[in-house]
């Protein structure tokens, strides 16, 4: 916590790496996480926070702060504050993961491939749903796609995702495109104040020859114009640590009309 004349103005999440134990990362189980503070976190008073900070977890006997700076798109307001304080204390951008968004103020085209799997959905008869009830028609789906393609298993199971979706119904959800009963495609959704973000992806080899994830995207871009978000986020199309780019992957998720965006990672010796 960052305290000013017995006021709270700003908290810091961190823990320490199971794999460098002298470093402190904002924050190991996040993909984001930087110092969340008010108003008065602004300009020479960040910088001071974070001579702070350094010195508390060098006390601490850490010798490095791995920081994962938010994206920018999730700010209420324009808040790099971080950024230059951690310039200015000797940090350096030690990592950039590549992210595809829409700006939904202003989407790019839709390529005439998206176009086209968008209308294969809408003549095949493919319905999109919204549900956790269809979970565990979906988690099979998604688990060997995820396998096949990537090689890597979804970050949570089954019942840890139906446990969140529980617990936060207005901020995850579960978008599905149906043939007749049968689900060939879904996204999960996190909704924050500004941006939806699809987190997880899966098609079945029925759903992407009929444009099952086209008509789920489309459902859920529309959808997220309409309720008021300024941003629709893909997630990163980045591998071993940004040091790999997914071409084909981020390729796809552009032809939705969406750009590029940096997750950033500092790296501060203490």
């Amino acid at each position: 916590m960052v305290i000013a004349d017995d006021e709270l103005v700003g908290v810091f999440p961190a823990a320490r790496l199971l794999t460098e134990r002298a470093t402190v990362c904002s924050h190991p189980g996040s993909t984001y996480g930087g110092l969340v503070g008010t108003e008065w976190l602004t300009g020479a008073k960040s910088l001071i926070s974070f001579e702070a900070l350094a010195r508390y977890y060098a006390g601490k006997g850490f010798t490095h702060l791995l920081y994962k700076a938010v994206p920018h798109i999730y700010h209420r307001r324009p808040a790099q504050d971080d950024l230059y304080s951690l310039q200015r204390i000797g940090a350096r951008r030690c990592r950039a993961d590549l992210a595809a968004v829409i700006d939904l103020a202003n989407r790019g085209a839709a390529s005439s491939r998206r176009s086209r799997g968008f209308k294969k959905a809408q003549t095949s008869g493919i319905t999109v749903s919204v549900g956790a009830q269809y979970l565990p028609l979906f988690w099979p789906v998604l688990k060997e796609n995820l396998y096949k393609r990537h090689g890597v298993r979804p970050v949570h199971t089954e019942d840890e995702l139906a446990l969140l979706m529980d617990r936060f119904p207005e901020s995850i959800s579960l978008h599905v495109a149906m043939q007749a009963d049968e689900v060939v495609a879904g996204i999960v959704v996190f909704d924050s104040e500004r941006v939806r973000h699809s987190q997880y992806i899966g098609a079945a080899e029925v759903g992407r020859e009929l444009g099952g994830l086209d008509a789920v995207f489309e459902r859920c871009i529309r959808e997220a114009l309409e309720r008021g978000f300024r941003f629709f986020s893909f997630g990163v199309s980045t591998e071993s640590e940004g040091e790999v780019l997914n071409d084909g992957l981020h390729t796809f998720k552009a032809e939705f009309g969406a750009s590029g965006i940096v997750h950033e990672f500092y790296e501060l010796p203490l």
